[in-house]
């Protein structure tokens, strides 16, 4: 007699109302209708030049870089392609402390910054560097005095998040990218949680690293980016090495179908971003408002420097895991997906 089948824990007629965007957004259907080509038809290897298939898939790579640029400001050959902002962050933090290293071995960053910086940075530590987290204001912002202060002469790298993947606040980044290159400093930003929802132009912005992934921005899981400023030239050391793709910067047959994802759901952001931002702005203050009214709730970071997408808030005297158990319609977090196999409180609250 055969076993019977798994159950499966949700039907789609039963899943919950999802309200956990910032852990990831569903793929928009116009993604979707541009990336299966390039899983049937178009399988071509993009670095295969001496026929069609790898012309063709070349062609969709290269139109997806340039999609990714226009949304940022960038020159598309400053578009490096990764697995996601994991790897986008870890090859600019390592890649830019490697190079630069006899400058300095000084590294600062932020406490409420994603795992995939603070454990990177604890990485470097191993190593011999020396990083300085710095405090946040009750509101979630840098203090910029403080900033300043951490500064050294040997400091090579600061990493300060755009938005923060948990509170939606958005930092600075202005000004902290004019500080870093008045002294000369590699500024590194994750973006992950900012394309789409904040303008970025990086030919004004004093970035020099920022990490980009596709699937917090209604794209494909499984792919990101890094922008390498070109001028003034940052250079950074590979941390995959295997065929020198990506102008060596990293090596590995890149995904075409996630890549023209990619492309297409940065696309999309850059058309309808103003009003799309707007409509949420809406129902976000709307929840909001209707959630104020009840005792003892707290909005967490600072809701005026924040992006429209988020509404993070505590509710006193109430334990967050015993509250999303209870709301078994909706699917909401108490912390960061990153985190997820920890039962600590949220780092960043």
């Amino acid at each position: 007699m055969s076993s019977p089948k798994p159950v499966p824990m949700f039907s789609p007629e039963h899943f919950p109302i999802y309200m956990d965007y910032s852990a990831t957004t569903p793929v928009d259907p116009r993604v979707v209708d541009v990336m299966i080509p390039y899983l049937r038809e178009q399988f071509g290897n993009p670095a295969s030049r001496s026929h069609a298939y790898g012309w063709s898939a070349e062609e969709a790579v290269e139109n997806a870089r340039a999609e990714v640029a226009k949304l940022v400001g960038a020159d598309p050959r400053e578009i490096v392609w990764t697995s996601g902002a994991t790897e986008s962050n870890n090859l600019a933090i390592k890649g830019a402390a490697h190079f630069y290293k006899e400058k300095g071995k000084h590294i600062i960053t932020v406490k409420t910054e994603h795992k995939a910086v603070l454990d990177t940075c604890r990485e470097l530590e191993r190593e011999g560097y020396e990083v300085t987290y710095l405090d946040v204001l009750p509101n979630g912002l840098i203090d910029f005095e403080a900033f300043k202060s951490a500064v050294r002469p040997d400091t090579i790298v600061v990493s300060v998040m755009f938005v923060n993947n948990e509170i939606g606040v958005v930092q600075d980044i202005p000004r902290i990218g004019e500080f870093c290159r008045e002294k000369g400093i590699v500024f590194h930003v994750d973006a992950a949680q900012a394309t789409g929802k904040v303008a970025i132009d990086l030919q004004t912005l004093k970035v020099d690293l920022m990490s980009f992934s596709a699937h917090k921005t209604y794209g494909p899981k499984g792919v990101g980016a890094l922008f390498v400023r070109r001028k003034p030239r940052i250079r950074i050391e590979a941390q995959m090495h295997g065929g020198g793709h990506e102008r060596g910067m990293r090596s590995g047959t890149l995904a075409t179908h996630q890549i023209v994802g990619m492309g297409e759901c940065f696309r999309i952001a850059r058309e309808e971003m103003a009003s799309e931002n707007e409509r949420i702005r809406m129902l976000r203050d709307r929840l909001w408002n209707g959630l104020n009214q009840i005792e003892e709730v707290y909005l967490n970071g600072d809701m005026d420097q924040r992006i429209p997408h988020n509404l993070n808030i505590s509710f006193n005297y109430v334990e967050g895991e015993s509250m999303i158990m209870a709301l078994k319609d909706i699917a909401v977090s108490s912390g960061s997906a990153c985190t997820s196999a920890s039962l600590e409180p949220s780092y960043v609250l």
